[in-house]
């Protein structure tokens, strides 16, 4: 049984008298009358991170990615909450201090703010992470329309390849190692956008199991389907370089997942002001594709209109 499948089985049905649940089927819990949106997100040792080796990295990956549910919606990131379960190994002196430094760097970045939390004893080392945010409205998951335009923030794939360097799966020089590590540790969310989003975006989500797993949950409850442009999804040079220097494709690497960059969709009409305000904030934003009818396939197409097979579609949650 995947994920989608659990929550609508089993707990959907809870939340039907709640609005702001959004059905279950959202990055968030919004309570428009009292502008609150809430994310929660669980992490677990050897599932969403390979080891605690180096603590004060993984705190950094988890609260970006945590507070990354709420900048795809349009909304800034206010507090956090977070509890932990781990023993006396995970949260030693040393774990605990430098966990403690890295969550004030964040909270400097991001200007966010520690609201409490819990810990328990256990020899599964885990998190959870509770974000808040406050707004007057957010973009929602499945308001996409036909001939939306697709756009995606920043590059994709270059995480994918920084935990291949860490599985010891893939051999770079030193330099190269560093940056894809640093992508996968440190991915490079773009809060500049939470207050922008809603001048332009339809529908949005951030890029967390990848790229075309996030955009079938964009548009699951929608008669829609997608055509993208693989020529189009933005990848770093560096990974172009690797992709190069080992003969890879890119096709493998862009829906792998952990990117937390923004995917939304947009009218056409909108993709002016979405070019200045890229401009104006520094940020990478690239059209990659378009929303069509469902009676159409859902599709990726490569420099010479060709239609490509992916068999991965990104993470999948299974239990």
């Amino acid at each position: 049984m995947h994920e989608f499948e659990l929550i609508k089985n089993y707990f959907q049905k809870l939340s039907k008298k709640s609005p702001s649940a959004l059905n279950l089927n959202d990055d968030v819990f919004f309570d428009k009358k009292n502008r609150l949106a809430v994310s929660v997100d669980t992490y677990v040792e050897g599932n969403h991170f390979i080891d605690f080796q180096k603590p004060e990295l993984v705190i950094k990956k988890i609260i970006r990615s945590s507070i990354s549910d709420l900048i795809c919606k349009g909304v800034l990131p206010k507090y956090y909450f977070v509890s932990g379960s781990g023993n006396k190994k995970s949260f030693s002196k040393s774990n605990l201090s430098k966990i403690s430094k890295s969550l004030n760097r964040e909270q400097n970045r991001y200007n966010i703010l520690l609201g409490g939390g819990d810990t328990v004893f256990s020899n599964k080392l885990s998190f959870t992470i509770t974000s808040i945010g406050f707004s007057k409205d957010i973009i929602y998951r499945n308001k996409g329309k036909v001939n939306d335009d697709i756009y995606v923030s920043g590059n994709l794939g270059d995480s994918y390849l920084g935990l291949l360097v860490l599985q010891k799966k893939i051999k770079l020089n030193n330099i190269l190692n560093k940056y894809f590590t640093t992508q996968y540790f440190m991915p490079d969310i773009k809060l500049e956008l939470a207050n922008e989003l809603k001048n332009f975006a339809n529908t949005s989500i951030d890029i967390s199991d990848g790229l075309l797993a996030d955009l079938d949950k964009l548009i699951n409850n929608q008669k829609l389907s997608y055509k993208l442009n693989l020529k189009n999804i933005p990848i770093s040079n560096n990974l172009k370089k690797v992709l190069k220097l080992k003969n890879l494709s890119k096709i493998n690497f862009i829906s792998r997942g952990d990117d937390y960059q923004v995917l939304f969709t947009a009218s056409k009409v909108k993709a002016g002001i979405i070019k200045r305000i890229s401009s104006r904030l520094g940020v990478k934003i690239t059209k990659i594709g378009i929303i069509q009818n469902k009676p159409l396939k859902s599709l990726i197409i490569d420099h010479n209109n060709a239609v490509i097979t992916l068999k991965n579609k990104g993470y999948l949650h299974k239990f």
